[in-house]
């Protein structure tokens, strides 16, 4: 089991680009690196090879209007949502994951060996992302 926390805020994969030149781009790539800077320790000696479970967590920052004003400025105003269910989606925070985590020398081969996947976006007081990857027997 692999398990580690990335600081800041979850950020979504975006569409790979084409420049004027007619060349395809990732704008994506930055990101992926400094991410992989942050979990690259948790790297195991061998990428794993099996069927592999992901479970994480996305902790978005909350907005500023979540809160009260005043003296109770860090108190949350009554009814606001634990989810966080505006962009961006889920599904692009995950495969965003999944590329900056695949690939020869990093923790898994191929992301077409996650079978079980559980993911979720919440709100927390700042932008995190936990994750859990298992090898499945």
């Amino acid at each position: 089991m692999i398990k580690f926390n990335i600081i800041g805020k979850p950020i979504a994969l975006k569409r790979h680009r084409v420049a004027r030149n007619g060349r395809m781009y990732d704008p994506s790539y930055k990101d992926k690196k400094n991410t992989w800077l942050q979990i690259a320790r948790y790297k195991p000696k061998y990428p794993l090879a099996g069927d592999i479970m992901v479970k994480v967590i996305f902790t978005m920052p909350r907005p500023k209007h979540h809160y009260r004003t005043g003296k109770f400025k860090d108190i949350l105003k009554d009814g606001m949502p634990d989810r966080h269910s505006i962009t961006p989606d889920l599904d692009n925070l995950v495969k965003f994951l999944l590329d900056t985590i695949q690939g020869k020398n990093r923790i898994i081969c191929d992301d077409s060996q996650v079978c079980m996947l559980q993911a979720e976006k919440i709100y927390g007081r700042k932008g995190e992302t936990e994750v859990i990857i298992e090898e499945l027997s």
